[in-house]
């Protein structure tokens, strides 16, 4: 593909590395609240994305009020994928909808809810995700996908909408044709994507170039990790995940990969990291800077 043309925009050359650090999640525990907040006041990662849905969201609007500098999104949910803590849809509580299991909360999976539920009723239940994180004091920075389920031939329109209603980014990657292949668009709904993410682009809604995560299943030698995740970082814009928690009882009685999610909060908070990205050259920017671009800045 051509080279994105962000990237001439923000004043970088074709072959600069440019990372968001991305933290996830933030929202499903008061862990991942203050892991945010610690890891912010750090420095080293440039954003996030709050779970509206999830229990202590409101500890991180008042969070956003208090520091409106924050580079917070909204992980658009519509997955609710533990045992010992669900959450539902705050749009709607239709079974019609198909975004209620037969438990009452979301289905635990991607492609559970993305064969199962209907497509206006997603995109109102975005809507109002991001409406209420709004109303709430938070400013988005952008928005993007939790566990991929909006990123489908199904839900892709209503993703769309989300950046052209409320004027913000959303996380896409720059997909050829071939690429949203693999993603499983394909017939009318390839030719559509294919169509409308070249027209979007063309429009100026900033898209990455590539989505990096750090793995929940390897917590260990985190640091390492890290390190090599980071050298492998290719040209353009990466949007870097990684899922920071401290290691409370409440953090252990949730899922299984509290120690990766530890590692990712330990692991940015070390110095070593903000010195490895220096000395390799990467270039960090936030989504904010996409945002502006987005709305003429």
């Amino acid at each position: 593909m051509n080279p994105n043309p962000v990237l001439k925009k923000l004043g970088f050359s074709d072959r600069d590395r440019v990372v968001i650090i991305h933290a996830d999640d933030i929202g499903l525990s008061h862990a991942s609240c203050v892991a945010f907040s610690d890891l912010w006041q750090v420095g080293i990662i440039s954003s996030g994305a709050v779970m509206v849905p999830c229990p202590w969201f409101p500890k991180v609007a008042a969070y956003c009020r208090a520091n409106p500098d924050v580079d917070v999104g909204v992980h658009l949910t519509l997955t609710s994928e533990w045992d010992a803590m669900r959450w539902g849809p705050i749009s709607t509580r239709d079974a019609g909808s198909g975004l209620l299991d037969e438990e009452g909360y979301f289905p635990r999976t991607t492609p559970a809810v993305q064969q199962s539920s209907d497509p206006e009723a997603v995109c109102r239940e975005l809507f109002a995700q991001v409406t209420r994180a709004i109303a709430a004091g938070i400013v988005p920075t952008h928005a993007d996908t939790h566990m991929g389920s909006a990123f489908h031939p199904k839900h892709l329109p209503a993703y769309v909408a989300v950046a052209s209603q409320f004027k913000i980014p959303v996380m896409i990657p720059r997909l050829d044709e071939a690429g949203l292949r693999k993603q499983g668009f394909e017939g009318e709904a390839l030719e559509w994507a294919t169509r409308a993410l070249r027209t979007l682009e063309g429009e100026g809604l900033p898209l990455v170039d590539h989505i990096v995560g750090m793995p929940l299943s390897k917590p260990e030698r985190r640091l390492e990790q890290v390190f090599a995740a980071l050298d492998s970082l290719q040209p353009g814009i990466t949007h870097f995940i990684i899922h920071p928690s401290l290691d409370t009882a409440e953090a252990r009685a949730i899922g299984p990969d509290l120690p990766s999610r530890i590692g990712d909060y330990e692991t940015f908070m070390d110095e070593r990291v903000r010195a490895y990205i220096r000395h390799n050259g990467l270039q960090v920017i936030g989504y904010r800077h996409l945002k502006a671009l987005m709305n003429g800045g």
